[in-house]
């Protein structure tokens, strides 16, 4: 069976599961606030991404704003004409242009960053840092060219019940990094690597 049924069963069911675990924690943003670790601004940042959250998203607001008062230069996600998602500097209060499907970017007149932090919506995550967003792949696709470039860390913002088993995953998603609940931290990265080490430690010659 291919994987993009799989997907798409996925994500509807997802949908709702966000939906419920909104409902049950009105206060979730702000918790994000609070519980974010602030090493990781020092080590990736300056440049942090947010993004304006729609429908049953975890509010990053909160959050960029405390970032920004930490000295963070914060920039926004913006879906050009071609069909490419840039990042565009902006600061908090600045207004936003309305844009299809109900997003709010910034307009073309800001200036093009290149974060390397990144703040990210979804539906789901899996221990392995494997990302199910909506099918676009507009995250997968602007975060590759930011790591062929050089550093770009993805931190995922998610309610506890996003966390499943296992996340169909193909060549070409990008893992997160780490992910943050408004129960505390997923060090994904080391989960990972961790993972990768008793792979090998289990392979062939070992004792």
């Amino acid at each position: 069976m291919s994987q993009a049924p799989d997907k798409t069963q996925l994500r509807h069911r997802m949908r709702t599961l966000r939906a419920e675990a909104a409902a049950r924690d009105p206060d979730a943003a702000d918790k994000l606030a609070d519980l974010f670790p602030m090493k990781l601004l020092e080590r990736y940042g300056p440049v942090v991404a947010g993004y304006v959250a729609i429908n049953e998203e975890i509010d990053p607001a909160p959050l960029m704003q405390r970032l920004s008062r930490a000295g963070a230069e914060l920039c926004l996600p913006r879906i050009e004409d071609d069909g490419r998602m840039t990042w565009r500097l902006w600061s908090i209060g600045e207004p936003l242009e309305r844009r299809p499907f109900g997003l709010s970017e910034p307009g073309l007149d800001a200036p093009e960053v290149n974060p390397t932090l990144i703040l990210t919506p979804l539906l789901a995550f899996d221990a392995m840092g494997n990302r199910l967003g909506y099918g676009k792949g507009h995250y997968d696709r602007a975060i590759s060219s930011l790591r062929s470039a050089g550093r770009a860390f993805a931190c995922a913002l998610a309610y506890p019940a996003q966390q499943i088993d296992s996340v169909p995953s193909e060549p070409h998603d990008q893992p997160l990094d780490w992910a943050l609940t408004p129960i505390g931290s997923v060090p994904l990265f080391m989960m990972r690597n961790m993972k990768a080490l008793n792979s090998n430690d289990a392979g062939p010659g070992a004792a």
